[in-house]
């Protein structure tokens, strides 16, 4: 049952790095509903994803009455999709953001393309130097640039609005910091919005 201070009866308990997408896309719509994220950093981590939704589940669950889980599975290796069909909860679908955002298909048709390939978001791309450069420890080993990315071939920035000056340069500079050629696609929110809308009809 919902407590009186909440807004609404619906929560999505979401990934951090998808926090203004789907702001953006709840504002766009409509919906009624409550946003809760998890540290996107965990990305890192893999391994404790699963345990810091279910954390975050219970903190939550008597408060809303439906619990909306808006996450890849992003390197839980199906531990996150375990834990939900555990308690009962729905996760829109998607191994990760590139997929949802670039969609099924230009994700298929993406990585058929180059398998050796690093993607950017508009989100990993704001937060590049603290989630890419300095959690690998390039920062301070530089040298291990070559080990980490020695079979990638290209850098892509999947960009979920179109790219302003300032982001085009972040993306340069991110290709210049990996050593990669740089290729820009605008992919709006993809299947992000058209799963969320399905989700929450």
């Amino acid at each position: 049952m919902k407590k009186s201070n909440q807004s609404h009866d619906t929560a999505l308990l979401i990934c951090g790095a998808l926090a203004r997408e789907v702001i953006a896309l709840r504002d766009l719509h409509g919906w009624q509903a409550d946003i809760w994220a998890i540290p996107a950093k965990l990305h890192m981590t893999p391994g404790k994803i699963a345990p810091a939704v279910r954390a975050r589940f219970e903190a939550l669950r008597q408060q809303y009455e439906r619990i909306v889980v808006v996450y890849g599975d992003c390197g839980t290796g199906g531990a996150l999709d375990t834990l939900l069909d555990e308690l009962g909860i729905q996760r829109i679908a998607g191994p990760h953001c590139y997929e949802m955002y670039a969609g099924a298909e230009k994700w298929e048709e993406l990585t058929n393309e180059e398998p050796g390939t690093f993607y950017l978001t508009d989100f990993l791309l704001r937060q590049f130097d603290a989630l890419v450069i300095k959690e690998l420890g390039l920062d301070r080993y530089p040298f291990l640039r070559d080990d980490y990315f020695h079979n990638y071939k290209r850098l892509v920035y999947l960009a979920q609005t179109e790219p302003t000056e300032e982001m085009i340069l972040r993306a340069h500079d991110a290709s210049e910091k990996l050593d990669l050629p740089l290729e820009v696609r605008i992919t709006g929110m993809g299947d992000l919005e058209t799963r969320l809308m399905s989700a929450l009809a």
